[in-house]
């Protein structure tokens, strides 16, 4: 690819994910006014959303979508006090995934709202970010205190056996893609200066993620969501990195993406749910990154070409229906944006200088 296509493509892409960011600094999931409700911000989306903005260099964007998850955190922050003093007995009692992007505010409607990886994706990053480039996010007394009540939120859950609805928000399990986020989120906070991680939970999420492995669930035999172990997680050896890689482009790799897992019934085209599962572009993008990190420069080049014919005017959707050239009106979705973005700069951006 060169420079010039390179550029013009990554900043059509960029334009379309920067049109995504209301004010506050969280980011819609997909187009602001679509039906879906995918104009709420989640937790995980904003984590996902703002990696291409990391890669790219622009910490103005992503400092201003963390200091509004960290406002976040303080408005709700009696929650979090109850759901340590006692481990939550009901759903709505959990830390919640998604807010309003304007007021801040949970959204009420029934949900698989317990989403223990939406917490673990934001220590991570924090600590990440605070490695990288001290004081960038946490710039506080304040922000240590909720930071560290985070931590002591996953100990009280006991998050390396509490079963939550993982990164697909739907059946309760423990997913080893849930239990990956929480300890590698765990493994970065604990460089932050002030925050204290009790050794025993690393070492209890580690064991239990080993046992899992290579396996989501009990449920699940293989999942796009393991993906998230390799990259941006990195909690795998090279031996199960290869296993999740062999398991997810045998059993879930499609032409225009990756089905989440057998039997998905989302936007499945048979009508009894099977069979015709959903193929997620993201998929695609998130195959090109890893193997580029794993200096496969090939198979990392025809996963960011196959990505890019999933495109369409609007942007990159969320999916596409099974074996088909239609795909569902969360487009553009802003996870598939900045995974497409973060690929473009992985597989381009070293070799154009």
């Amino acid at each position: 690819m060169g420079s010039t296509v390179y550029r013009k493509l990554l900043e059509q892409h960029l334009k379309i994910l920067e049109g995504l960011q209301y004010e506050s600094g969280l980011f819609a999931a997909s187009k602001k006014g679509e039906g879906e409700g995918y104009d709420k911000a989640w937790l995980r989306d904003n984590f996902y959303e703002c990696l291409a903005f990391e890669v790219l260099g622009d910490y103005d964007i992503v400092r201003k979508t963390y200091r509004a998850i960290l406002d976040i955190f303080k408005k709700h922050e009696y929650k979090i006090d109850y759901a340590i003093s006692k481990k939550p007995e009901y759903t709505h009692q959990y830390i919640h995934p998604r807010y309003n992007p304007q007021t801040f505010d949970e959204y009420w409607e029934e949900w698989g709202n317990k989403q223990n990886d939406s917490i673990g994706c934001i220590l991570f990053e924090i600590g990440k970010l605070e490695k990288e480039k001290p004081g960038l996010l946490v710039q506080s007394d304040d922000d240590r205190r909720v930071l560290q009540k985070l931590v002591w939120y996953l100990s009280t859950l006991q998050y390396w056996h509490d079963p939550d609805s993982g990164m697909w928000e739907e059946n309760e399990e423990v997913h080893a893609s849930s239990v990956g986020a929480c300890l590698a989120g765990l493994m970065s906070i604990r460089d932050v200066q002030g925050i204290e991680v009790p050794e025993e939970l690393i070492e209890r999420g580690k064991i239990t993620l080993d046992s899992i492995l290579p396996r989501e669930s009990k449920g699940k035999f293989v999942d796009l969501a393991l993906l998230s172990l390799i990259w941006p997680y990195n909690v795998v050896d090279s031996a199960q990195t290869k296993v999740i890689l062999d398991h997810v482009e045998y059993h879930l790799l499609r032409e225009r993406g990756v089905i989440r897992y057998k039997g998905d019934r989302y936007y499945n085209k048979n009508e009894d749910g099977w069979s015709e599962e959903a193929e997620w572009t993201f998929g695609l993008s998130w195959l090109s990154i890893i193997y580029e990190k794993l200096s496969d420069k090939e198979k990392a080049k025809e996963y960011l070409e196959r990505a890019k014919e999933t495109s369409t005017k609007l942007g990159l959707p969320e999916l596409y229906f099974s074996n088909s050239t239609k795909y569902n009106d969360n487009t553009p979705l802003g996870w598939s944006e900045s995974l497409f973005i973060v690929a473009l700069h992985e597989v381009n951006a070293k070799r154009l200088r």
